[in-house]
């Protein structure tokens, strides 16, 4: 009775150890492949994040990235890598320098809901202008035609050539909130002007704004000496 059992056995073991071994194989194909090109994707996203941070603040010709450290309560901006960043899982942002050094705004990442999946974008931030002046989607799977024109329609594009981004008296909150309107209705300056066809999508990036700037506004308003004089020039565009 157990002679079947053991042929059978013995007729399986090639196919299952030609099985495990495809495996193997694979792993290390998988695994080879990823070591092989980190570092290459790595330096992709470093340059389209330096290409990006130039894009959404207009006159700047140097950048440096800053993290916000806080001691006992007490928080501040201080230069950082960031590749050193990225290890210790730390947000960051980027100022941009003029020529003469001065100070013309801080580039910031967000991302929020869209329609399909995650939007993330990268912002300029001009606390003297008190406004958004540039935009750039990094990454969105938005509707093609519709929601994705998020990412190139110029009459979606212009709301952020100074999208007003104004602190309350006391420094600490949005005296407006960012909101999407319906196309030709935008009346006020904190207004985004929404895409015909691409109500939630715009909508989805008139939110992450809103919340994102809310954070980071009166943080960078109210440290800018950590943010002043003329640094190493770290990025060229």
């Amino acid at each position: 009775m157990s002679a079947p059992a053991t042929a059978e056995r013995t007729s399986t073991w090639p196919m299952f150890r030609a099985m495990v071994g495809i495996g193997v194989l694979g792993g290390l194909l998988i695994v080879t492949s990823f070591e092989l090109t980190f570092d290459r994707i790595e330096s992709n996203k470093a340059e389209a994040l330096e290409r990006a941070i130039f894009h959404v603040l207009p006159g700047a010709t140097t950048s440096r990235s800053y993290r916000l450290k806080s001691d006992s309560g007490a928080e501040r901006f201080e230069p950082s890598a960031p590749s050193a960043a990225a290890e210790r899982g730390e947000r960051l942002v980027h100022a941009g320098y003029a020529t003469d050094g001065a100070l013309v705004g801080i580039a910031i990442e967000a991302r929020g809901m869209g329609y399909q999946d995650t939007i993330r974008v990268l912002y300029g931030y001009s606390p003297s202008a008190s406004a958004i002046v540039g935009l750039e989607v990094l990454e969105s799977k938005e509707t093609p035609g519709l929601g994705d024109r998020i990412v190139d329609d110029p009459g979606f594009r212009k709301n952020f050539e100074r999208l007003a981004v104004v602190l309350d008296a006391a420094g600490a909150a949005l005296e407006h909130a960012i909101v999407a309107v319906k196309h030709g209705e935008k009346r006020d300056p904190w207004q985004i002007d929404g895409i015909t066809g691409a109500t939630v999508s715009s909508k989805a990036v008139a939110k992450l704004l809103d919340a994102s700037v809310e954070v980071w506004a009166p943080k960078i308003a109210g440290r800018l000496q950590d943010f002043q004089g003329q640094p190493e020039p770290e990025v060229e565009p």
